[in-house]
C-alpha cells in the first residue's frame, strides 16, 4: 500500500508539474499578445489624434456643401433647371 501510494504521489506530482509548465507557456504568450495589442492601440490612438483636426475641416466643408444644396433645393424647380442647364451656344451657320 505504501509503495502504491508513493507511485501515485510521483505520478500526480509529475502530472501537476506538466500542467504548470503548460500554463506558464500560455501565460507568457498572453503577456506577449497583450503587449502587442497595447502597442497597436497606442499607435491607433496617435493616428486618430493626427486625423482629428482633418475631420473637423472636412465637416466644415460638408456643412458648406449641405447649406448650398439646401439653398438650391429651396429654389423653384424651373429656376433650378435654368441655373443647372448651360446656355445653348450660337452656331455660325
Amino acid at each position: 500500500m505504501t509503495f502504491g501510494g508513493s507511485v501515485c504521489w510521483i505520478v500526480c506530482f509529475w502530472w501537476m508539474r506538466r500542467i504548470s509548465a503548460n500554463q506558464n507557456v500560455l501565460l507568457a504568450q498572453l503577456r506577449a499578445q497583450a503587449s502587442r495589442i497595447e502597442r497597436l492601440s497606442k499607435a491607433e490612438h496617435d493616428l486618430i489624434k493626427e486625423v482629428h483636426p482633418q475631420v473637423a475641416e472636412i465637416k466644415e466643408g460638408m456643412d458648406a456643401i449641405i447649406a448650398t444644396v439646401k439653398e438650391n433645393s429651396e429654389l423653384p424647380a424651373d429656376q433650378r433647371l435654368k441655373e443647372s442647364t448651360p446656355e445653348p451656344r450660337a452656331t455660325g451657320r
